[in-house]
């Protein structure tokens, strides 16, 4: 039928492959000549230049400059065209909104931080919104509407049900059942939302130390406790988005803590949480503690004890240890991950010597054997995450050329 898609096998189908195929080896490599994207992609010399003069006149990629370094003429260069789409994320805490919009390579073009202090939003979360993306389009010389998608990453989870958010009562502002609502009414792009540790995983995935797993648990330790769960390549969110909520789970050593949807807390999170370690640093008689939040004084601590070389900085960090191995323990036993990335800036604080000692306790705790490893993505790896998420949709709408 006349302006559909074609189907499977048809030359139009076929096209739509190479050319796909063309654009994330451009994406993946950097800038081509005609006859490298023939080699890689198995297409014949003519074959190779009509796909680049399709793509040129879609606007999809640009004439760049010339291979050198050979003799006669150098080959025209090929490359993804920056301005074909852009994509944003959001990485929203209790303290501030973090904004940034990358082009559909994946480089970013613009950042904005909202800072949203105070136990109350100073203004209308819808608001908070608006202006930190608008910081950052603005940042990146762009309109609102030049952004083909948004997705934005928060503590917890909103429930498919109701629409309210849950497993997070520390952000302020976002429980209202009419806020997704509100905010499909402001933003004129397509909005994605999706709980911060499991952006953080996705940006582990796509560039960093979970690249080629299929099955890993990323842990995170920074404003609060969490995990997100890859099984089979995909986010595992469960039922009603909280899997991973892993600061509710009981554990030993730490009293059963009943009521959790109230308190906002569990076992782990008040054994292994970021704000067990200042406590913890004053019970080995540790002092000058660091200045600032909860949450950096306890980065600032692991990051001290993992060097320091005393008696009561190693056992700090031993304790810290153990009690994070005790929660990975159960995690590991039901999953039988491939590996464990540690994130979040409590555990990344500790770096190879922390990692060393999370695994030797692991070890004796679990009977499955894990890898564990540091987090590589560590320049706000939520944020990079709602980026990474928002450019895989926008790429597989904007490279269909099937349509």
């Amino acid at each position: 039928m006349a302006g559909t898609a074609g189907t499977p096998g048809t030359p139009r189908v076929l096209r739509a492959m190479n050319d796909r195929a063309a654009l994330d080896l451009l994406l993946e490599h950097g800038p081509l000549s005609r006859t490298r994207i023939g080699k890689l992609t198995g297409l014949s010399k003519p074959t190779a230049s009509q796909l680049l003069a399709r793509l040129e006149a879609a606007g999809l990629v640009l004439a760049g400059g010339t291979t050198e370094g050979r003799p006669g003429p150098g080959a025209q260069l090929y490359e993804v065209n920056p301005a074909a789409a852009y994509a944003a994320g959001l990485d929203v805490t209790p303290d501030r909104v973090l904004a940034a919009v990358a082009d559909v390579t994946g480089r970013t073009v613009g950042r904005f931080e909202l800072p949203t202090p105070g136990r109350r939003p100073v203004a209308p979360v819808v608001q908070q919104v608006t202006d930190a993306l608008d910081g950052a389009v603005k940042a990146a010389g762009l309109a609102r509407a030049d952004v083909h998608r948004l997705v934005i990453g928060t503590p917890g989870a909103f429930d498919p049900g109701t629409g309210r958010l849950r497993y997070a009562s520390h952000l302020p502002g976002w429980h209202s059942p009419t806020l997704l609502d509100e905010l499909a009414a402001a933003l004129p792009m397509p909005v994605e939302y999706e709980n911060d540790v499991n952006l953080a995983a996705v940006a582990e995935q796509r560039l960093g130390a979970a690249r080629g797993h299929e099955d890993f648990v990323l842990l995170w330790n920074q404003e609060g406790l969490g995990a997100a769960l890859v099984l089979g390549g995909r986010l595992h969110r469960g039922w009603t988005g909280g899997a991973g909520e892993v600061g509710f789970l009981p554990v030993p050593g730490a009293p059963l803590v009943r009521k959790v949807s109230r308190t906002g807390s569990g076992g782990f999170q008040e054994l292994a949480g970021s704000q067990a370690l200042p406590g913890l640093a004053r019970e080995l008689g540790l002092t000058g503690l660091p200045p600032g939040t909860y949450y950096e004084a306890a980065a600032a601590l692991v990051a001290r004890a993992a060097e320091a070389d005393d008696e009561p900085h190693r056992r700090l960090l031993q304790t810290y240890a153990t009690r994070l191995a005790t929660g990975l323990a159960s995690l590991v036993s039901v999953l039988d991950p491939e590996l464990v990335v540690l994130s979040g800036t409590s555990l990344a604080a500790g770096g190879e010597t922390l990692r060393d000692l999370v695994q030797d306790e692991l070890e004796e705790l679990a009977a499955s054997r894990p890898r564990l490893v540091v987090g590589e993505v560590t320049d706000h790896p939520v944020l990079r995450g709602a980026l990474e998420s928002a450019l895989a949709t926008t790429r597989d709408e904007v490279f269909d050329t099937s349509r």
